[in-house]
């Protein structure tokens, strides 16, 4: 059940394992700007966490063998998504100077939430 495009011809290949791998990448590169104090460090765990496992979930349903199995691993993957925007949205409270990459993230996250709801009507 994957989402490659199957014509070489295509000049955007949607890739959306690749997106959601940048996703989590972006989240990585973003928390190591982040200062750690007791704030931040619950803050930075959770959306690693999140972020991080977008792209995993995604995975596990570009292989899924049924389609019960690749809704529900997509479900996952929207829910993880969800979960990361609240995340961002502390951060960007407790690190004011990190606010501007924190909602570039945040609309990034936004996108997939979008993309995972569609895959899923």
């Amino acid at each position: 059940m994957t989402n490659k495009a199957k014509n070489p011809n295509v000049k955007k290949n949607f890739d959306l394992e690749e997106r959601t791998a940048n996703f989590g990448e972006a989240i990585i590169d973003f928390v190591k700007t982040l200062p750690r104090n007791v704030v931040t460090i619950p803050l930075i765990s959770q959306l690693v966490r999140a972020g991080t496992s977008i792209g995993a979930n995604y995975m596990e349903a570009d292989g899924a063998s049924t389609k019960k199995e690749f809704r529900h691993k997509i479900s996952l993957s929207r829910t993880e998504a969800k979960e990361s925007r609240p995340w961002l949205r502390m951060i960007a409270r407790a690190v004011p100077e990190q606010k501007d990459a924190a909602r570039r993230l945040w609309q990034e996250v936004q996108e997939l939430v979008f993309i995972f709801s569609a895959i899923l009507k």
